[in-house]
């Protein structure tokens, strides 16, 4: 994925024709979508192939006149992933765009030195994973499991460094990019300790991501052996989720039968009652970490765009310290309650 700034290929008038003759052309956009996806993305998401390329001009053009210095990719493909998420709606494309990097430069501790090798021990602890197959809407089924963590061997940084990268992994297919994906969370043996590194500052930054700072469709998350504990952990996270996204959690308890009317036991893993044989993490741990190449630039590296001020960012960090101050103070006493 590059970082770099190509805004003097595409902007009229910047440069002149021999100094945009020096730069490499950008790859050239072959669609990958089957019949059947790009009438799903006509119906779905108003994207018109014959107007494609024009729309994702149009995106480039208004990142070179209103972020010159944003420093990203303005490949036809990277772009498309931003209009597709926001329906190719140009405004809500740009600020996803905008909100995407904003996101990557103001959490260090997340973004820096983002590879699949520098996560390597969360991968195999089996945190975090994706089924061998789809669903039968075409959704890739991403599996986190918390027990898998072990606070004292690194912060819960880490974890969400592996989700973040798993989703990037994902993204990059254009049938993903239509389709969505569909999480699977199973809850067991989260304990009350466990779930005190989850306060509300990183609920809010992670959830802040998630719906406003990644081009994903996140069409269902489904809990599962959720605790007691879990009525404190929603508690933190509700008010940060939009209507439309808080709609779409279906919590199952330790009913499989519940699970399986939104994931169909053919693709399930035997601890999930499927029937896809066991769980089995190496799969997707090798196709990540054989990735390396494709999250070499860190973006948390690069400067904010020299026209944004503090207000503009989706995430600033002292004013949402101060204002999850009294949630971190009352979440402590709600989680105690519901253990």
């Amino acid at each position: 994925m590059s970082g770099e700034s190509d805004c003097t290929r595409t902007s009229p008038s910047a440069g002149s024709p021999s100094d945009n003759e020096l730069l490499p052309d950008r790859p050239k956009y072959v669609c990958t979508l089957s019949p059947d996806l790009v009438t799903k993305a006509r119906e779905e998401l108003q994207e018109k192939p014959e107007w494609r390329l024009r729309d994702v001009q149009a995106l480039r053009d208004m990142v070179c006149k209103d972020y010159p210095s944003l420093g990203t990719c303005l490949d036809d493909a990277f772009l498309l992933r931003f209009l597709r998420a926001r329906k190719f709606d140009y405004d809500r494309a740009l600020q996803l765009l905008v909100n995407y990097h904003t996101c990557r430069r103001t959490w260090p501790e997340v973004f820096s030195n983002l590879k699949p090798s520098a996560i390597k021990p969360v991968l195999e602890s089996g945190f975090v994973t994706v089924l061998p197959r789809r669903d039968p809407q075409g959704r890739h089924v991403v599996c986190i499991r918390p027990d898998r963590w072990t606070p004292s061997n690194y912060p819960i940084t880490e974890n969400i460094r592996a989700i973040y990268l798993t989703l990037e992994k994902l993204i990059q297919s254009e049938e993903t990019q239509v389709n969505g994906i569909v999480i699977l969370a199973d809850y067991k043996g989260v304990s009350l300790s466990k779930a005190s590194h989850f306060g509300p500052f990183v609920a809010k930054k992670v959830i802040g991501i998630l719906q406003d700072g990644f081009p994903i469709r996140i069409k269902a998350v489904n809990i599962i052996n959720e605790p007691r504990i879990f009525k404190g952990i929603f508690a933190i996270i509700k008010p940060f989720l939009k209507e439309k996204i808080a709609n779409r959690f279906f919590l199952h308890g330790c009913d499989l039968n519940s699970l399986h009317q939104n994931i169909p036991p053919v693709i399930l893993p035997e601890e999930y009652g499927g029937t896809a044989g066991k769980l089995d993490i190496s799969a997707w741990n090798e196709l990540l970490l054989a990735s390396e190449e494709d999250f070499l630039h860190d973006f948390s590296e690069l400067v904010l765009p020299c026209d944004s001020s503090p207000h503009d960012l989706l995430v600033s960090g002292d004013a949402d310290e101060k204002q999850c101050d009294d949630s971190l103070r009352g979440m402590k006493a709600q989680l105690y309650y519901c253990y």
